[in-house]
């Protein structure tokens, strides 16, 4: 027996209203491309790799509560308990760290 294999993307319910009007737009082609040229697409890698790199090593002491609940809100958000410190390090040089 043989299936046919088509490249319509699948209606994806799980999507969001924003998203599905998104998708729809696409879809419409209603997007257009804005024709980056080679010294803007290097300059966005540059800052990428600039801002995913990770080329120094610090070494700290926390009290071992402190360190089991951030493990745990780690936990909650998926992420290694490393990338979250260093995540919550991150925001909060950068001034996007919010108190509630």
């Amino acid at each position: 027996m043989k299936t046919e294999v088509t490249n319509k993307p699948k209606k994806n319910s799980s999507l969001s209203k924003e998203e599905k009007d998104i998708l729809a737009s696409y879809e419409a082609g209603e997007w257009k491309s804005i024709g980056l040229n080679s010294k803007l697409i290097s300059s966005y890698q540059k800052a990428a790799s600039a801002t995913l790199a990770k080329n120094k090593r610090i070494n700290i002491r926390l009290n071992q509560l402190d360190l089991q609940s951030i493990q745990k809100k780690a936990f909650e958000e998926g992420l290694p308990y490393q990338t979250f410190i260093s995540s919550l390090i991150h925001k909060f040089v950068t001034g996007k760290l919010v108190e509630k």
